[in-house]
């Protein structure tokens, strides 16, 4: 069947609008989100209309809120935001499809990094960042499994190089990516996960499979005596020196993050670590994860072997957004939080 003809047969909206978290400037969530009647994205031939049954939040949703670090504002919008409606990650089902979409059609259930535009009841993505929902995964759940996962992937397996039967040490093992991360090495064969975490997210690192974890409030994990094939850090607390010394001669720092700061905070860490390891004979990589369909369907195939289990925080309705946001900006969130439409 042609997708036009599958477009005849789709239950489009009745209404032109939809209700949405729209950002009006950047700064706190309270005082530049607001929640409105928007027109519903259009259909373009490449992309797919959903119906969002949920959207998770991202610790980049902080940054594309409140334009920091300032320098990233050449991308994110001097003034005004670019990114009108938050939201990377969506879930939900297909309501109407574009002329060149030929493998989506209406009633597929689906997930994705859709870039922006989450957090409102419709979304209108390319169909190249979407793949089938996880069998086992409810929709909510399903909305997990984009930038964090993605980033946790794409960082261990290709920015890390991480092979069979290495040791990997995750700081930052609470939240979404590193949540992620744990199981994903895991999956990918490391023999020995060590996570870092706060004392109320011990368990969880435990129940998730890391071999052992270190709470940071109690133990200075820099000074356990151990090097690491792989240092995944989520978290940046630690001098490049320090993150250095607990990686073995020829091993790999991936840098997802940094401390936060108005002007160039994370990105002077990020660059720094680059540039030093030309000198060092440790690698120190930094890279924003892509949105892609194969990986995506690796992460449901990992998903539905029983491999990694997305860990769910918080439950927030659309007309929470701010409250969301906000809850996301403290940087404290136990796995992933969703925003329900």
């Amino acid at each position: 069947m042609e997708a036009a003809s599958r477009r005849d047969l789709v239950d489009e909206p009745r209404t032109k609008t939809m209700r949405a978290a729209v950002q009006k400037g950047f700064g706190p969530a309270h005082e530049v989100i607001e929640v409105t009647e928007v027109e519903i994205p259009a259909l373009e031939p490449d992309r797919v209309l959903v119906e969002v049954a949920a959207a998770s939040l991202n610790a980049l949703d902080f940054h594309f809120m409140t334009g920091t670090p300032r320098i990233a504002r050449l991308d994110l919008g001097l003034r005004v935001p670019k990114r009108a409606i938050p939201g990377a990650d969506v879930a939900g089902t297909v309501v109407a499809v574009g002329e060149d979409v030929t493998d989506l059609r209406a009633g597929d259930e689906v997930f994705g990094d859709v870039g922006e535009g989450g957090f409102a009841e419709y979304a209108a993505p390319r169909a190249a960042v979407l793949a089938p929902k996880p069998t086992q995964l409810s929709l909510e759940e399903a909305s997990t499994l984009g930038v964090a996962a993605l980033t946790a992937l794409q960082g261990l397996r290709d920015w890390g190089g991480l092979q069979p039967d290495q040791r990997v040490l995750i700081n930052g093992g609470s939240g979404g990516v590193g949540t992620f991360a744990i199981q994903i090495a895991k999956a990918l064969g490391a023999s020995h996960v060590t996570a870092v975490c706060s004392t109320g997210k011990v368990d969880t690192a435990y129940a998730i499979g890391a071999d052992r974890v270190i709470d940071y409030t109690k133990d200075d994990f820099t000074k356990i005596g151990e090097r690491f094939d792989l240092f995944f850090d989520n978290a940046g607390s630690k001098s490049l020196g320090q993150t250095r010394a607990m990686t073995t001669p020829e091993g790999s720092v991936v840098m997802v993050t940094g401390k936060k700061g108005g002007w160039i905070r994370p990105v002077d860490r990020l660059i720094g670590g680059t540039i030093r390891s030309r000198f060092w004979t440790q690698r120190f990589v930094s890279k924003t994860a892509r949105a892609d369909r194969s990986d995506l369907l690796v992460l449901k195939e990992m998903v539905e072997s029983g491999l990694v289990k997305p860990v769910m925080d918080r439950r927030f309705r659309l007309d929470e957004a701010a409250d969301a946001l906000a809850y996301q900006s403290e940087g404290h969130a136990r796995g992933k939080s969703v925003v329900i439409p």
